[in-house]
């Protein structure tokens, strides 16, 4: 239930939960029980959150009925993705002291 702001003509601000069909509706005021009509004396209230836990949120949300999974991921990019689907690193060569290098690809990857 939203709370509102009244503003007694006796006692001064007040604020009361009330439901939001009776929001135009005056409110007893809870020390001279006069009806107050209701005062817009402050800014509402928006809360924010920073940008990666609302994001984390709307994938939870979004994941909550149907998450995606590895195979969907695979019919999105294609066979052959080197993002999700173990794109093939080329042919593989020897180097000088028998090690496998792989030109052009990952220069830090160790192989076995």
């Amino acid at each position: 239930m939203p709370v509102y702001d009244y503003l007694c003509g006796r006692c001064g601000p007040f604020t009361e939960m009330r439901p939001m069909a009776d929001c135009d509706l005056p409110h007893q005021c809870p020390k001279c029980a006069k009806l107050a009509p209701r005062a817009f004396l402050t800014a509402p209230y928006c809360a924010a959150m920073p940008a990666e836990r609302r994001l984390a949120h709307a994938a939870n949300e979004r994941s909550a009925a149907a998450p995606r999974v590895q195979s969907d991921l695979k019919m999105a990019h294609g066979a052959g993705c080197g993002c999700c689907a173990g794109k093939s690193l080329g042919t593989a060569k020897r180097a000088g002291n028998g090690a496998k290098v792989f030109p052009g690809r990952r220069p830090w990857m160790i192989s076995h």
